[in-house]
């Protein structure tokens, strides 16, 4: 996880755009500014970090659904369960899953686990939009890439 740039995932783990499934990984820092007020003396990863976080999983899992071709905008978070703390150092796995693509928006659920212990899960809602300039789309595939994104599914 880089907190300070805004980018949650570490590893994009495994890709199945038939079955709509995405696998994410990230390791939680040990030490982050966040700290510092979330909470001072006992460290806790903020539960609005980790609804982006399953946000980001999904996004590329909705990128993935369009090809690359249209950008995924965070649009909605219903029934979003925070089940337990989140520490520095911590490793989580996500999951993503597509429910629904089509009409300008994408339907998604998502999970996070440490140690195979339940995290947190949401159901999260996608505007799709047009990326916003060429250079942004050039921008997330490059990001893929770095992300381990197997690019050979882009054709």
């Amino acid at each position: 996880m880089r907190i300070e740039y805004f980018q949650l995932i570490d590893e994009i783990v495994s890709v199945d755009p038939e079955a709509g499934v995405i696998q994410t990984r990230a390791t939680v820092p040990d030490e982050s500014t966040i700290f510092e007020g979330h909470f001072p003396g006992h460290p806790l990863m903020p539960g609005v970090l980790l609804i982006e976080s399953m946000a980001q999983t999904c996004g590329y899992l909705v990128l993935t659904a369009n090809g690359f071709n249209a950008m995924p905008f965070l649009a909605g978070v219903r029934e979003a369960k925070l089940r337990t703390f989140v520490e520095p150092g911590d490793v989580l796995d996500l999951e993503g899953f597509l429910e629904h693509d089509g009409s300008g928006y994408a339907m998604t659920t998502a999970k996070v686990t440490c140690a195979g212990k339940r995290i947190c899960d949401s159901k999260l809602t996608f505007k799709v939009m047009p990326f916003p300039t060429g250079d942004f789309s050039t921008l997330m595939r490059d990001n893929a890439e770095r992300l381990g994104y197997p690019m050979e599914l882009l054709g």
